[in-house]
């Protein structure tokens, strides 16, 4: 079970980091609240579709006593995801990308000390595998000298917030119906999002039309596709393993950039790279090896 949670996972932060591409191609032309309200959008409406393909399946499922219904913990986990997506998104008008990606994924030590603080056991694997993964994103991430400015500022309090969203969805994700409560959050971040896009932005048809891949890609498989596997990860992984397994979107974002976008990556970005893998191999090493 925890190595199907860690595929998951994999794959969630496979589509997290490719999207990438996607918000930087689609935000040309759009601001990142109107960008964030269309992929939202679109990801809630592919979420709706599958809610209604698998409804007798998990009507199932919950007349068996396995799951009850998670559209109320959903919108909770929404509130979550909108401030902290928001605040990543405005803090780009102010740092740069790499910079953006270090600090967000410092969660990878603020969900072992907070699941500690509430009574969760971490092992020691799970804080080598994190230490060694958060070297390895500094090295991959940042390129300059890391200067404090406001949107550092804004990312550092972000990681705090994504902190709060992953540790709602180890909370729950086992006890409720996972489709339901992604589509709930999901659907309650795209709402906040058009609400900040009516009151700050202005977007054109137009632009919204030539972003239609990239929102199209944003949407079905980082909103939809993305978040769900999250949650059904984290049934079978524990915060501080899942922590790190969600950080490589940060490897599979500079990867995808270099193969559709054209840039290099270095010998040091490569270093990095292969400590975060070092770092998952660390905190995974009792499924690797069959202990428990």
């Amino acid at each position: 079970m925890q190595a199907r949670g860690t595929l998951m996972l994999l794959a969630a932060s496979f589509f997290w980091g490719t999207t990438f591409v996607a918000q930087m191609t689609g935000m040309q032309g759009l601001g990142p609240f109107s960008y964030a309200a269309a992929r939202y959008f679109l990801g809630f409406l592919s979420l709706v579709a599958v809610l209604i393909w698998t409804r007798k399946t998990r009507a199932k499922e919950r007349r068996a006593g396995r799951y009850s219904h998670g559209f109320l913990v959903g919108l909770a986990c929404g509130i979550f995801l909108f401030v902290a997506s928001s605040m990543q998104q405005i803090s780009m008008l102010y740092t740069t990308a790499g910079k953006a990606a270090f600090i967000t994924c410092l969660y990878i030590m603020f969900v072992p000390l907070a699941a500690k603080i509430f009574g969760r056991k971490i092992l020691p694997e799970n804080w080598l595998g994190a230490a060694l993964a958060l070297i390895g994103l500094y090295l991959l991430a940042v390129k300059d000298a890391l200067t404090i400015n406001f949107g550092d500022v804004i990312l550092f309090f972000s990681a705090f917030v994504w902190t709060g969203q992953i540790l709602m969805i180890d909370r729950f994700a086992a006890k409720v119906d996972p489709l339901e409560l992604s589509t709930a959050q999901i659907f309650i971040t795209a709402v906040l999002s058009f609400l900040a896009m009516i009151a700050l932005e202005a977007p054109t048809l137009s632009a919204i039309k030539s972003a239609a891949i990239p929102i199209a890609y944003g949407g079905i498989f980082s909103a939809g596709v993305a978040f769900t596997l999250q949650i059904y990860g984290q049934k079978y992984a524990e915060p501080a393993a899942a922590a790190i397994l969600m950080s490589f979107e940060s490897i599979f974002g500079a990867l995808a950039s270099w193969l559709l976008l054209g840039e290099e990556m270095s010998g040091r970005e490569i270093f990095g790279c292969a400590l975060m893998v070092a770092g998952i191999f660390v905190t995974q090493w009792r499924v690797i090896t069959g202990r428990r």
